[in-house]
């Protein structure tokens, strides 16, 4: 829970507007993962994830704790972070000499491109434009994503495709034709004005 503050606290501090009306924080956010292959499907969610949007400038940050990942198959949820997503692999020391694991999170941070006005109810469909990082490969997206807005609350959702190749993703021969190149992501965060922030 202290980490999870202290790095929501780190990204808002990112927006440059610590404390601002204009600040939304997902409240309930949920990501899910779907592989479809003639072999198998395979699904997992999550819901260990931050996703911030600044109503002033459009900014939009999500980032997911790629180890909140859960599986039907416990082996499987072992592999996903052992073999594929290396979520243990250890990256440089930060400035205070702490090792980083820099595979644990995956992030997406943008801007959406379409003018919304956030104070009127209603259903808005835009794109958000950024770079999206998976595996500590960043790579450039556009994302489409449907936007409600009612009584004060954003509910976000968009789904798109993440290619394992785009992100050096390496799946073993042995399991290779039970788990798809594509890789379909869904995210659904519902967001509100913190109440910290609120006069």
């Amino acid at each position: 829970m202290k980490k999870t503050l202290t790095l929501f606290v780190m990204l808002v501090a990112s927006f440059g507007i610590l404390g601002a009306q204009s600040v939304y924080r997902g409240t309930s956010n949920k990501i899910t993962f779907y592989s479809h292959t003639a072999l198998e499907d395979i699904s997992a969610t999550d819901t260990i994830a931050t996703t911030l949007l600044n109503t002033k400038t459009n900014m939009v940050i999500a980032q997911v704790d790629v180890r909140g990942f859960r599986f039907a198959n416990p082996l499987m949820e072992e592999h996903f972070n052992e073999n594929y997503m290396e979520t243990n692999k250890p990256g440089p020391k930060d400035s205070k000499g702490n090792v980083t694991y820099p595979n644990r999170m995956a992030t997406f941070n943008g801007k959406i491109n379409e003018k919304v006005d956030y104070t009127k109810d209603g259903t808005y469909n835009v794109t958000m434009t950024g770079d999206l990082t998976v595996h500590n490969v960043k790579k450039p997206r556009t994302i489409n994503a449907t936007l409600v807005i009612k009584g004060g609350i954003i509910t976000v959702d968009c789904k798109f495709n993440i290619l394992l190749v785009d992100h050096d993703i390496k799946v073993p021969t042995a399991v290779g034709q039970k788990i798809a190149e594509s890789i379909e992501v869904t995210l659904h965060s519902v967001m509100a004005v913190p109440s910290a922030t609120k006069k």
